[in-house]
């Protein structure tokens, strides 16, 4: 079953994809499993990764040391959601 992406979602779970090289459709991601660990797999490191693409793409920096990141990282739904509340690109 394929979830509703919003295009943003959709977007943002490309990026996923392609940056990590994963072995996923983007579009069969669901919107509200966790992407660190357990739901996506993701580790720290692909975390980090993402967050560099994210700076490059989308023109705003989500550090370590933010107080919000492990909510930003718990889904792909919040994650596009935080992208375009900050992006400046």
């Amino acid at each position: 079953m394929t979830s509703q992406l919003t295009p943003m979602e959709l977007e943002t779970a490309r990026m996923i994809v392609e940056s990590l090289n994963l072995e996923a459709v983007p579009e069969d991601i669901d919107p509200d499993k966790p992407l660190y660990r357990e739901g996506l797999g993701l580790d720290s490191i692909d975390l980090l990764e993402l967050s560099l693409m994210i700076s490059k793409t989308y023109g705003f920096q989500i550090k370590s040391d933010d107080p919000d990141v492990t909510h930003i990282f718990s889904s792909l739904r919040v994650l596009a959601d935080t992208i375009e509340k900050r992006r400046t690109k």
